[in-house]
């Protein structure tokens, strides 16, 4: 028998689709962006899916209730680009006043400059996740301006 996981004290998971829209859309969402930099560049995942479908952008995700910053970065990669970070230091913060203005949501991003361990590999898929030394055109924005003013991508 399943139990429900907010009933059991777990309040640090998903939320389903519906209330996530109705909250994120009335308030701002704190997420981390996670800028895994190599010489070959600042690595890129293509969205898919959603209001961002097609864009390419750092790897990232929402802040989960109660999770520690440090943790949700690690899920975060996990999930993204299927690979574990070093954590180098906190690079600084990005705003999506695109998000707001299109009726989507309010996120502000922690964006934590990382790096994969010498022995981490990283499977990357042609066409889902790539490095980048110069920006692609279809990237929101925001994370542009980001990434050029920390001099990390062309």
């Amino acid at each position: 028998m399943e139990t429900d996981p907010v009933r059991a004290g777990d309040v640090t998971g998903p939320l389903p689709e519906a209330e996530y829209r109705a909250i994120f859309q009335k308030v701002p969402r704190l997420t981390v962006e996670v800028v895994v930099c190599s010489e070959l560049g600042v690595l890129l995942a293509r969205r898919i899916g959603g209001p961002c479908d097609g864009l390419w952008s750092l790897p990232g995700g929402t802040v989960r209730f109660a999770e520690p910053l440090v943790t949700a970065v690690h899920r975060v990669a996990l999930d993204e680009i299927n690979a574990d970070v070093v954590i180098d230091d906190l690079q600084g913060y990005i705003e999506y006043p695109s998000h707001a203005r299109h009726g989507i949501d309010s996120p502000v991003g922690l964006a934590f400059r990382t790096h994969l361990p010498p022995d981490g590999t990283l499977a990357t898929v042609r066409g889902r996740i790539d490095w980048f030394q110069q920006l692609p055109a279809e990237m929101h924005d925001e994370q542009r301006a980001f990434l050029q003013a920390h001099g990390l991508a062309g």
